[in-house]
């Protein structure tokens, strides 16, 4: 199956964004580690699962924002995630639950950050 470049899809990098930003919140709460592995990880999967593909330095980019925002910017709008509310920021099938207050939150403080950051 083909792959589309996610920059022709305008909300893609946000949604990825959030992701990797929920992913890295959920592994720190569950191991007090800043693991990048794991969001290198989740982003690999991420854009396998939507059949995206990203230029390399656009993940480092975007792999070192999410750690950014999950380890300041999350605190700074009154999200500090705990164990227990891991379960309920993704779905069964490791999507994020747009649902969840959490990640509605998470998904508003992403889409600010994009606004401040350039990605060519």
């Amino acid at each position: 199956m083909k792959t589309l470049e996610m920059s022709l899809l305008p909300d893609a990098r946000a949604d990825l964004l959030c992701y990797l930003v929920a992913t890295a919140a959920a592994t720190y709460a569950l191991t007090s580690d800043w693991r990048v592995d794991h969001v290198v990880i989740s982003c690999r999967s991420w854009l396998s699962r939507n059949r995206l593909s990203l230029p390399w330095l656009d993940r480092v980019r975007l792999g070192q924002l999410a750690l950014q925002i999950a380890r300041r910017d999350l605190r700074g709008v009154g999200i500090a995630l705990k164990q227990a509310d891991v379960q309920g920021l993704f779905t069964g099938d490791m999507k994020l639950n747009p649902a969840n207050t959490v990640v509605q939150r998470m998904v508003q403080v992403c889409r600010h950050a994009l606004e401040d950051h350039r990605f060519t």
